[in-house]
């Protein structure tokens, strides 16, 4: 399981300062509002972070948008709110642009053909949970997850929604408990990106053709075409060193619905 506590702490405190604008063809009135800034975690998804962004705006549109479903864009890019914000803010903000990330928030006019609906906290820990559960298959056949009862489950959620490291690592440490002589997962449950339209998933072993923990830079040859060379893995916001041991960093560097997400850097990309 995960030992290096302080790491773990790290990881959980890593934040991202957005700087909230408003859509000026919703604002009734002459009136523009002054953008609303917040730190948010990097963990966490836009629907559990943007109560006080929403309150803020409301008081600026119509009555009948209040009751529209709530979507932000980046640069007139959509964000899909079911993806984690530290994910959404690797795939689509430069290394080189300054903070804070800006963001326009939408109160009409939601974008049904790219973005999934989660007009309530229900559907989003409906479709955190079911991640979790996918992930435990990967690396325990499900055992954990199906063993544990109804207030785990919620203590994982509420600790997320909350912000509670403690709360959620209480449960979270024994869906990383490792299997067998070898002290790894089944498989690693990991999803790869390389540009901020869909991610992709393979099934990735911990360990190498010689019996050994495998490394991202084992990985990364299997995960090269012949068109394509991986030249760079980043997740949380690192650029990940080729000797890296994936079982290491699932077990401390995956995001709360266990999976590791990894952003591919190509050849050709650069």
């Amino acid at each position: 399981m995960a030992h290096d506590r302080e790491i773990l702490r790290m990881i959980w405190e890593g934040q991202i300062a957005i700087c909230f604008q408003a859509d000026s063809e919703e604002i009734v009135g002459l009136q523009q509002p002054e953008n609303f800034y917040l730190m948010v975690s990097r963990l966490s998804y836009l629907p559990l972070v943007t109560d006080k962004v929403k309150k803020y705006f409301s008081r600026y549109i119509s009555h009948e948008q209040q009751d529209g479903n709530i979507w932000f864009d980046y640069n007139g890019i959509p964000l899909k709110l079911h993806y984690p914000i530290g994910v959404l803010y690797d795939l689509l903000y430069p290394e080189e642009d300054s903070v804070p990330w800006y963001l326009t928030i939408h109160f009409s006019k939601f974008p049904e053909d790219v973005l999934v609906k989660l007009s309530t906290r229900d559907l989003l820990e409906s479709y955190f949970m079911s991640c979790l559960k996918e992930a435990d298959v990967l690396k325990h056949r499900g055992q954990i997850i199906s063993s544990m009862q109804k207030k785990d489950h919620n203590q994982l959620w509420q600790g997320l929604s909350n912000d509670k490291f403690d709360q959620f690592w209480a449960i979270n440490r024994r869906l990383m408990e490792a299997n067998g002589d070898q002290e790894t997962f089944k498989y690693i449950p990991v999803r790869f990106y390389a540009d901020e339209d869909t991610y992709i998933q393979k099934l990735i072993t911990p360990i190498n053709k010689n019996g050994q923990k495998k490394t991202v830079g084992e990985m990364m040859i299997e995960m090269s075409t012949p068109l394509k060379k991986v030249v760079e893995v980043r997740t949380q916001g690192i650029s990940i060193h080729d000797g890296a041991n994936l079982q290491w960093l699932s077990e401390h560097l995956s995001y709360p619905d266990n999976f590791l997400h990894l952003f591919l850097v190509y050849e050709s990309n650069i």
